[in-house]
């Protein structure tokens, strides 16, 4: 055990887990966080993923909780996939301990969850939704809780769960021990630690990623292009770069079956990644991509959340993220173990300004590129196809193939049988997007960003959007905050569209309900949702327009308060009452 992890004090079994695993040093927040956390003060850290904050307190509270059969301690996460993370780290480092860790979360089967929870458990990792379903089954009883963890609390927030973390911790005795990790502190999350926090000790750790100059090792490109040319332009560059294994981001699981579907009729090897998968459906498919038996892996950002593969060549993104920070999250998934890696973007004509965003919040220039011409991948795969050959005559025994040539050498030329071989072999190997031109899309970028002494300007996390109308969607980046006590907006800059959905106060809807589902299940950022109009039997939500038509398709898809529900468009103009 390295000198750092043995002067924290932590027990054997913890010592002995950490070793087998190969810790060696702990991270900044490892060092800031334990300490207090072992010596029961309550902690306050903003951290963000990457950092190794699940280890920093997931050991201390292993080490704090009485392990008797009770549930001691409740984890709670924004996302299932989260969730299952957390709960296998815990799992891991208590290897050597008794106490007993289960994942609590929806879109699986209550009925297991329960059993568990009523057999015993010592460390329960839930989803606040979920918890609050087997809270009011009296499955997960919180009485003797010692220890609770928020991580991630802004994404909690943001996908509408303020109310369910309220209900959640008043049911927590007052001497238990609380921690809050967030990658950012905004008036809403520092309201709460002052609500359920006792005297925290202040943590905050940067995320390298954010820094200037710190993502040297990977490549950033941008391509130009309509929606219309996008899934052409993405099968272009997958043939021009031949990446060994790349990840493509999508916004919706609806988007990511249709690009899977797409590059599978090219001939690709490549899966899809999404909420929609059973775990033994995401769990094979995450089997075959880590084993490298599938190349191409089509996710969206949500499922692929905690993703540690060093083996990532290429990240693209089919879209350009909606959220700067995403994007760094994205492209952190390659260029990993010293390797260097590539990021390639897929940027519309109206995403140049999240385009910039991005750029303000890394300090870094995005390459802009065309997307790749016929002749310009024709040129390349002749260049690997010389390479294979080189290749072949060193390696390959050639006695078939050279008296074939010897058969014909009396009749043709031999310099016209080779080039007849290599267009042959050329031939077999090209495909669709061999044939057509990708048109360019017109482009108004903007002359390079400089850095300014305090970073990227960024949005206000818990802001909320207004209409004007005929505005353009995402015209201009929206921080209005508002004075203290009232809801914060986004700009009045987003068009909007108005999904109805048929279900409302008789089906004990609320909005936090249909934030956390919109959100969930179309992956999009709880602050691109508008207004809510609840009513008796029917809701009304704005979204904006440019993502309206995914958002209904994952609504239908999934169901709301346990039944599904007619979902369309609403072309009423009538001002909304905000629920």
């Amino acid at each position: 055990m390295v000198d750092g992890f043995a002067s924290f004090g932590l027990s054997e079994p913890l010592r002995a887990a950490l070793t087998a695993l190969g810790y060696e040093e702990p991270t900044p927040i490892q060092r800031a966080a334990i300490p207090p956390l072992l010596e029961g003060r309550d902690v306050l850290g903003q951290a963000a993923t990457g950092t190794g904050k699940t280890a920093a307190f997931a050991l201390p509270l292993l080490q704090r909780v009485t392990r008797d059969g009770r549930t001691r301690a409740l984890v709670l996460v924004p996302t299932r996939e989260l969730a299952m993370q957390v709960a296998e780290a815990i799992a891991r480092y208590g290897k050597g301990l008794s106490a007993s860790v289960l994942a609590v979360y929806g879109g699986a089967s209550i009925v297991p969850q329960a059993k568990a929870l009523q057999r015993g458990v010592t460390v329960v990792v839930a989803t606040p939704g979920r918890a609050l379903d087997h809270m009011r089954r009296k499955t997960l009883k919180l009485g003797h809780v010692e220890v609770v963890i928020l991580d991630e609390a802004d994404e909690m927030l943001d996908m509408g769960f303020a109310e369910d973390l309220e209900a959640i911790l008043e049911e927590t005795p007052a001497t238990r021990q609380t921690a809050l990790f967030s990658a950012t502190l905004p008036p809403r999350i520092t309201a709460i630690a002052g609500r359920h926090l006792r005297d925290p000790v202040r943590v905050a750790i940067a995320h390298e990623t954010l820094a200037q100059g710190a993502l040297p090792r990977v490549r950033q490109v941008g391509y130009m292009v309509t929606r219309h040319h996008k899934p052409a332009a993405l099968a272009r560059v997958l043939d021009v770069e031949r990446p060994t294994s790349v990840i493509v981001f999508c916004r919706t699981r609806n988007e990511v079956d249709e690009v899977t579907e797409a590059l599978k009729l090219r001939g690709h090897s490549v899966e899809a990644l999404h909420g929609g998968l059973s775990q033994e459906q995401r769990d094979r498919v995450m089997k075959r991509f880590r084993a490298e038996a599938t190349r191409i892996l089509v996710a969206t950002d949500v499922a692929a959340r905690g993703l540690d593969i060093e083996h990532v060549s290429h990240v693209i993104n089919y879209d350009v993220p909606s959220e700067p920070e995403a994007y760094v999250h994205r492209i952190g998934r390659t260029g990993r173990a010293g390797r260097e890696g590539v990021a390639l973007t897929l940027v519309e004509p109206r995403e140049q300004r999240q385009l910039r965003g991005i750029e303000q919040l890394t300090r870094q220039r995005i390459t802009m590129a065309t997307v790749p011409t016929v002749s310009e991948l024709r040129a390349r795969r002749l260049e690997r196809l010389a390479a294979e050959l080189r290749a072949t005559i060193g390696a390959a025994d050639l006695g078939e193939a050279r008296a074939i040539v010897e058969s014909l050498s009396g009749e043709l030329d031999v310099l016209d049988i080779a080039a007849a071989a290599i267009q042959l072999a050329y031939s077999q190997s090209a495909g669709a997007s061999d044939q057509t031109e990708i048109p360019s899309a017109a482009t108004s970028r903007a002359a390079p960003i400089a850095s300014s002494k305090s970073g990227a300007a960024r949005r206000a996390p818990d802001s909320r959007v207004i209409v004007k109308p005929g505005t353009k969607p995402f015209a201009k980046p929206f921080v209005k905050p508002l004075a203290k006590g009232k809801a914060r907006d986004f700009s009045d800059d987003i068009e909007r569209a108005r999904i109805y959905i048929g279900a409302g106060k008789d089906a004990q809807l609320r909005p936090a309900d249909l934030v956390g589902a919109i959100a969930n299940e179309a992956n999009i950022p709880a602050r691109a949702i508008g207004a809510i109009e609840i009513g008796e039997r029917y809701s009304i939500v704005e979204v904006p327009i440019a993502i309206v038509e995914d958002v209904i398709t994952a609504l239908r898809a999934t169901t709301l308060k346990g039944r599904k529900v007619n979902v369309r468009r609403d072309r009423d103009k009538t001002p909304l009452r905000r629920s």
